[in-house]
């Protein structure tokens, strides 16, 4: 058996250049994420009592556990 050195001809692998976006494409989706994140944190937070939006238990109920995962009391 007989051994051959690799070829040094071997071809520098070149990865994906990376796209610089613009930071004015960038601000509308930092907004809506911003407004989504915020009515999320009123639904799970503050969504029962004299504040509430939507009057019953069902909003309360859904989001029972993350409000004990977020540390929000509410019984």
């Amino acid at each position: 058996m007989s051994y051959s050195a690799p070829s040094s001809r071997i071809a520098p692998v070149t990865g994906a250049a990376p796209i610089a976006i613009p930071a004015k494409a960038l601000l509308p989706w930092a907004m809506f994420g911003l407004l989504l994140s915020v009515i999320m944190l009123y639904f799970v937070g503050a969504e029962q009592g004299a504040l509430s939006l939507i009057s019953g238990q069902e909003v309360h109920e859904f989001v029972h556990d993350g409000r004990h995962l977020l540390g929000f009391p509410c019984h």
